[in-house]
């Protein structure tokens, strides 16, 4: 249940429910924190048991945005939202249309963009309704899909975390387990491929498999109930999160965790297991931040070519966490924490003296565009 001490337990600002029967629109969305910025996050789709599970799952995924955000050195916080429904059944240009209506309400506190069962022809149609989405389709100015973008962000985390372990980035001879092909899985196993990387999946969308099989023919594929137990060097969960617990981290077999998957660690001391384990865990809401980045740039024009420049720069930071966690002998995921708390801290400090003399500072930089059709 939704309480206000578990708002404050988690810092966030604000948590609106939107419904709208007659197309039957239930959504939530979260803004857990706009120090930096407004908060921009995807909006998924999914056909949650119960509400509670919905409120659950909005909450930590906001929250995850606000660091992502702040340790990839944007302008923006941390929000998300979740329409409870059925994708295959319950989309329609009405529903989108009336949730984009609802994101306008909010006037700017919160930017969505596409997550989970969300397309860019969805996209589109909340984007009829309101400035405050990104992601659209490049013939309207967007960025369009960003799977492509959040890949290139966890193939460099990977490659920074292979660099770590083995000394060298290449890929080569190595074995990744890809944890689900869906659109980021399939274009992060393209990457793997053309890096000579070896690669077994899993899936549990038959669509997703035949796809993966026509793309790589030489990827192995594992039924899901065995997939951690198979011998690989790098577990990369690229579906739902939370894969990393204690019921399978003693089955896992690598010495990389690296993927796409927000929260992939069910709890914050599974980082710890994994450290005492010599499981190199390479910070999920840091790699994965590449379509964070990528659509960030569609307020000042977006560029493909200035778009992956931005996202090679997680290499960089992503082996001086690692370094940060190495000299303060802590978990990668606190490491992590370390750098985008850091950053969140001085902003709210220069805020406070601003504030005080009756300036709002706290969206620096941020544009929101002005071109709807």
């Amino acid at each position: 249940m939704l309480t206000f001490e578990k708002l404050y337990s988690m810092g966030h600002e604000e948590v609106v429910f939107f419904s709208e029967p007659s197309c039957n629109l239930k959504a939530i969305v979260a803004i857990h924190d706009t120090t930096l910025g407004p908060a921009l996050g995807g909006t998924r789709m999914w056909p949650y048991a119960t509400i509670d599970e919905a409120v659950e799952d909005v909450l930590r995924l906001s929250r995850g945005m606000t660091y992502k955000a702040s340790v990839s050195g944007l302008n923006l916080g941390g929000g998300k939202a979740v329409i409870i429904g059925d994708p295959k059944k319950d989309k329609s240009e009405a529903l989108f249309r009336a949730y984009g209506r609802f994101i306008e309400s909010l006037n700017g506190r919160y930017i969505s963009a596409e997550d989970v069962n969300i397309s860019v022809n969805d996209i589109d149609h909340i984007y009829t309704e309101t400035n405050y989405v990104c992601g659209i389709d490049k013939a309207s100015g967007g960025s369009g899909n960003p799977a492509p973008y959040t890949a290139l962000g966890v193939f460099r985390g990977m490659q920074a975390s292979v660099q770590k372990v083995y000394g060298d980035k290449s890929l080569k001879g190595k074995t990744i387990a890809l944890q689900g092909v869906g659109s980021v899985g399939l274009e992060l196993s393209r990457l793997i491929h053309e890096d000579g990387g070896q690669i077994i999946f899993t899936d549990i969308n038959e669509d997703n498999i035949q796809k993966m099989k026509a793309e790589i023919p030489n990827a192995e594929y594992v039924n899901p109930d065995a997939f951690y137990d198979v011998n690989m060097d790098i577990y990369a969960p690229c579906a739902l999160g939370a894969t990393i617990n204690d019921e399978t981290i003693p089955r896992l077999k690598c010495k990389i965790v690296s993927g796409a998957a927000n929260n992939q660690l069910k709890e914050d001391r599974h980082g710890q297991i994994l450290k005492e384990r010599n499981v190199l865990y390479a910070p999920d809401y840091l790699i994965n931040a590449g379509g964070l980045m990528n659509v960030s740039i569609e307020f000042e024009g977006w560029n493909d070519a200035k778009s992956r420049r931005m996202i090679d720069t997680i290499f960089d930071t992503t082996l001086d966490i690692f370094a940060i966690a190495e000299n303060q002998n802590i978990p990668v995921n606190e490491a992590t924490d370390v750098l985008a708390e850091r950053r969140l801290d001085s902003m709210k400090k220069i805020q406070t003296t601003y504030l005080g003399r009756g300036s709002d500072h706290r969206f620096p930089g941020t544009k929101v565009r002005h071109n709807k059709l």
